[in-house]
Order: C-alpha cells, then structure tokens, then sequence
C-alpha cells in the first residue's frame, strides 16, 4: 500500500510536477484542511507568485505559508487586538525562520543570490528543466511548506 503524500511533498509536486507557482503551490497543498477545494485555493493564491504578480517582492513561498497561517489564525473581529497581535506574531516569526534559512524573504533578492536573471515581465517563465535546474523556487515552497507544517505539528501537541 502506498503512503499518503504528505503537504510537504504536496506543495512541491504542486510546483515541480504540475507547474503552479510558488504561493499556489504552497496554499493549495493545506487547502484541503480548511475546506477549500483546490480550484479556489489556487484562484485565491494565483496573484502571489513571483513575489507578487512578478514584481519580485515578498517570495510568492512565503505569501503562500502567510495564507495558511491565515487560516489557521486569521481574526475576523476587527476589534480583537489580541487575535490581530498573535495572527501578527506568527507571520513575524515565519519570516524570520525563512529569513534565516535564506537570507531574505524578497523573491528579488532570493533569485539574484543565485544568479538567476531577475525580470518584472508579467508573462511567467516557460516551465523547462532549465527551468528548474537554475531556480531555487522549489526548496523555497520546501522550506515554506515545511515551516507552516512545523508549526501546525507543535500547535497541535
């Protein structure tokens, strides 16, 4: 019997296999535990990716692991300051953990650091194994993945 993929695996499939981009990739793969189909999560998530709508600001990875922890602890009564300030505190942490991992949570920077040319063109990169081979993209939907998961592990225990 096989094992089930877990939302690690998932989130990368998402990106490697079936050529979502990188907040896509991410959100969709816990979309299914808030009881949002993949369609809408992909759709909800499609604006983020690189680094939002291509204009190489904050890694579409980390907006995607923003949204699950939306999800998860997202306020919805604008007066509950205290569920703002740990919504807040979560986000803040999640990005230091990528940061440090990283070295930064803008997608301009994460791609020039590895010598990938960085363009603002709307029209999305072709997915080719070129593609792949000179992008870090996929460890960063890892890492992102990885880190939410981490987090919703030692929330539930």
């Amino acid at each position: 019997m096989l094992m089930e993929e877990n939302r690690v695996e998932k989130a990368v499939r998402l990106f490697q296999e079936e050529g979502h981009n990188c907040a896509q990739s991410v959100f969709a793969a816990y979309a299914d535990k808030y009881g949002i189909d993949k369609e809408t999560a992909l759709k909800l998530s499609a604006s983020f990716g690189g680094g939002m709508g291509r204009m190489r600001q904050v890694c579409g990875a980390v907006s995607g692991m923003f949204m699950v922890n939306g999800m998860e602890n997202g306020c919805t009564h604008p007066e509950d300051r205290e569920a703002k300030k740990h919504n807040y505190e979560m986000v803040q942490q999640l990005a230091a953990a990528f940061k440090q991992e990283n070295g930064s949570i803008i997608c301009g920077e994460l791609l020039a650091g590895n010598c990938v040319k960085v363009s603002t063109d709307p029209m999305a990169s072709e997915r080719t194994p070129e593609y792949y081979r000179k992008r870090p993209c996929a460890e960063y939907v890892r890492c992102c993945a990885q880190l939410i998961e981490d987090y919703l592990m030692k929330k539930e225990d």
